[in-house]
């Protein structure tokens, strides 16, 4: 694989302080991008700093904003510790101990000034598992619709609030138990009134559709899957909702009113985490493990068995995405390699190289999704370095930016300004 240099260029100015809402972890459109907003492209720990808010306990989730507020979510140890306690599961590795009790919380903080306005003890217990060491008991992102936030801890119960941190229902599903213990991370997904909820484990696998309003069950079907950690997505198709989930034996399309399958694709790889992205009736799925796959799925018109069939636009096995989910931006498909420091852009039309694989400079791993917006992609890797580029078919660098402490959670923008969840503080980045 041939991997092309980057070059450097000047910053450009941001002028004018704007808003924008950032309501799931993977932007307003589920595509990482962030439409009409002029974010910053150059900080660091001392520069265009707007505010810091020092966070407590731990999690890799992705805040979300609303109108002002933002949410977010974090498992904190209490109490005595006791002797570490293992996962104990088939194959476990490189997994964190359980060696105290949880709260599992949620946060609001005002986003003019970074202020805590309330928080949130959900759910207090020893977690049911630890974690890989990249993880954390607080990884899949809350989402939320404006009025209502919903918070998801897996094991430890999914709970929806409303914007005055008052608990409008709860519901406990069960315990997961996740491949080699290394952890739960799939996000919900919500249209309309339909909260869904992806329980790929390694026990019995289940989809579950809730009514956003009261958290009761409209339908619940089985998956023959093992663990997953992809979140749903929801796009419209043929005139009706599908929802979209990614998983080891298959992709498949479900009729978001009922469940019922509508389509399926196989040929992914194990251990799913990237989420796909859509966007003009094509889906963009991929993932590496053991294999590397990246296929482009045209949706419309896709029934039954689609495997190797037409309906696969295009499909390629080099560079493909494992930890960080695609990009889809301004035509052009980015994706990382595994979770490593290069990145391929391709034409999302045809998947031709465009340029292709780009190394990433002073990056290390990456476990962040890239998010882009006026006209720039942001890369993070697990240092808290953001990598600044321009979306353009020859990408140039913009700037490298570092934060000053480590990096999980992808970046959330906020009209003229990022949040940046670092692994002890929220940060706020303003050009202003």
């Amino acid at each position: 694989m041939a991997v092309q240099a980057l070059v450097f260029c000047s910053v450009f100015a941001v002028t004018g302080l704007t808003r924008a809402d950032w309501p799931q972890w993977r932007g307003p459109q589920g595509t990482g991008v962030a439409l009409n907003a002029t974010p910053p492209t150059e900080w660091n720990t001392q520069k265009n700093i707007l505010w810091k808010t020092k966070l407590e306990g731990e999690g890799h989730s992705t805040p979300v904003v609303s109108r002002g507020l933002i949410f977010l979510t974090t498992s904190i140890p209490i109490g005595p510790p006791f002797a570490p306690r293992k996962s104990g599961r088939p194959g476990a590795h490189d997994n964190r101990s359980v060696r105290t009790k949880y709260q599992f919380q949620a946060w609001a903080i005002d986003a003019a000034d970074g202020s805590l306005l309330w928080k949130k003890t959900l759910h207090e217990a020893i977690p049911v598992e630890g974690a890989h060491t990249t993880a954390s008991l607080a990884s899949a992102s809350p989402i939320t619709d404006g009025k209502r936030f919903f918070a998801f801890f897996g094991s430890h119960g999914l709970y929806c609030l409303d914007r005055q941190g008052e608990l409008l229902w709860q519901k406990q599903m069960g315990t997961m138990h996740t491949k080699h213990g290394h952890g739960e991370g799939a996000s919900p997904a919500l249209h309309g009134e339909t909260l869904v909820v992806n329980w790929d484990h390694e026990g019995e696998s289940f989809l579950v559709a809730l009514d956003a309003t009261d958290g009761a069950e409209k339908w619940r079907v089985s998956r023959n899957e093992v663990t997953s950690w992809s979140t749903p997505i929801i796009t419209a198709v043929d005139g009706q909702q599908q929802l979209i989930v990614c998983g080891t034996d298959k992709v498949r399309g479900y009729r978001l009113s009922t469940g019922e399958v509508i389509w399926e694709c196989g040929g992914m790889s194990a251990n799913i985490v990237a989420t796909p992205v859509a966007a003009k009736n094509v889906l963009y799925v991929g993932s590496s493990y053991e294999k590397r796959i990246l296929m482009a799925i045209q949706l419309s018109g896709s029934n039954g068995d689609i495997t190797d069939s037409e309906q696969i636009l295009w499909s390629r096995s080099r560079g493909t995405p494992y930890v960080p989910s695609p990009l889809l931006y301004q035509g052009a498909l980015y994706f990382l390699t595994h979770y490593q420091n290069v990145i391929t852009r391709v034409t999302a039309e045809t998947g031709a190289d465009a340029p292709g694989a780009l190394r990433l400079g002073p990056l290390s791993n990456i476990y962040a999704s890239p998010v882009a917006s006026n006209g720039h992609v942001y890369i993070t890797d697990l240092d808290g370095q953001t990598l600044v580029i321009t979306a353009t078919e020859i990408p140039r660098v913009i700037s490298l930016n570092p934060i000053g402490e480590p990096v999980s959670a992808s970046l959330v923008i906020d009209g003229s300004r990022i949040l940046i969840r670092g692994s002890t503080h929220l940060h706020c980045v303003s050009g202003q």
